[in-house]
């Protein structure tokens, strides 16, 4: 994908250019919405104001991360969002099947080389991460979800959230911890490796 030329052309009206860019990063936005929101139809509904959004305005972007000018967009959509329901996410990350049964698991977990037992206990682990995760105010669990999951490096969360790259490593460093301590009420299903080096720690 040529990302640079894409964006130039979606800048002087294409949306076959701009739906380009959507098909490459849809997923990402809404893996990213998903976790915030902790619900798919909000999340779904943000991931399209976020589009929405960037479309009309794409003209102000001047180069630098795409990825973080997007992400920042959705970051904003979801935060808009929560205020409107004025709640804290809550509903669980799968999604039902089509006849209104929820799944065992989210799809992304799925891994034919995994056993019964091993696919109930990455199931629980995604709960117990999503629980811990929820417990965190947004500003927090959005900078957790940007560096750790989705693997931004600090600038590119500064980017995404506008919001220095000093209370950023901040915010991470304090939302980990909360993390941390989240996670000891699920020892059992953090994995072997986590539970050595913390028994060593």
């Amino acid at each position: 994908m040529d990302e640079p030329a894409l964006i130039t052309s979606a800048q002087h009206g294409d949306l076959d250019a701009f739906n380009s860019l959507v098909i490459a990063y849809q997923d990402m936005l809404f893996n990213t919405a998903l976790r915030i929101m902790g619900d798919n139809e909000l999340a779904a509904d943000a991931t399209q104001d976020a589009f929405l959004s960037a479309f009309r305005s794409i003209n102000s972007f001047r180069g630098g991360s795409f990825k973080a000018w997007l992400m920042r967009t959705v970051t904003n959509a979801c935060y808009d969002e929560l205020r409107r329901q004025k709640r804290r996410p809550t509903a669980p990350l799968e999604r039902d099947t089509s006849n209104g049964d929820e799944m065992d698991s989210p799809h992304w977990l799925a891994d034919k080389s995994m056993s019964p037992e091993q696919k109930v206990e990455a199931g629980e682990l995604e709960h117990a991460i999503q629980h811990c995760l929820d417990a965190l105010p947004n500003d927090f669990r959005t900078v957790v979800i940007l560096a750790d999951i989705q693997g931004f490096d600090y600038s590119e969360v500064a980017a995404s959230t506008g919001v220095p790259l000093g209370t950023i490593k901040s915010r991470l460093a304090r939302a980990r911890l909360r993390l941390r301590e989240c996670l000891q009420g699920f020892w059992e299903l953090l994995p072997a490796s986590y539970r050595l080096d913390k028994e060593q720690s």
